[in-house]
């Protein structure tokens, strides 16, 4: 599996543009899934980096999770409301595992009590999903060009430049 610690380390430039896109919205990505007939639905998440780990979850019952528990696959997409793209957005591509420890679950909750006053500590998770990255990508604009960084498991970073 590809956590978020190795994946940083692995494509710095991506991983940065992820956490100031993740960050400069409030947390917030779109999510693609697969539904039961095989079409797409891309729903709004609010993904958190915890212990080393990129974690999916969110209200119980949605069907988006459902989709995951049904087919693991699934795309992370930055908000963006700048068809210029200035701040750049990135993509992150991979497969879920649902987490049911359920210490693991009170330290999230219990972190984020902390980190943003929400609380549901002492409430059971329904799933808990941690991503295994094997891609992702992220555009930037400069001088002109954009700059389209890619990046798969072991092989590094690399950029097309269009």
């Amino acid at each position: 599996m590809t956590f978020w610690t190795e994946f940083t380390e692995e494509a710095p430039k991506i991983s940065t543009v992820f956490r100031r896109r993740h960050k400069a919205t409030g947390n917030l990505c779109m999510l693609a899934t697969l539904r039961a007939d095989g079409s797409p639905r891309i729903s709004p998440v609010e993904p958190r980096i915890f212990e080393g780990m990129l974690v999916i979850v969110g209200m119980p019952g949605t069907t988006k999770f459902k989709d995951l528990g049904r087919d693991p696959r699934f795309c992370l997409h930055t908000a963006t409301v700048d068809t210029m793209v200035g701040d750049g957005d990135a993509k992150l591509f991979g497969t879920v595992t649902d987490l049911p420890d359920r210490e693991l679950h009170a330290r999230f909750a219990q972190d984020l009590f902390e980190e943003s006053g929400f609380d549901i500590r002492g409430q059971e998770f329904d799933h808990f999903y941690v991503a295994d990255l094997t891609g992702a990508s992220c555009v930037e604009v400069a001088d002109d060009q954009l700059a389209i960084t890619i990046w798969k498991p072991g092989e590094g970073e690399r950029v097309v430049r269009k």
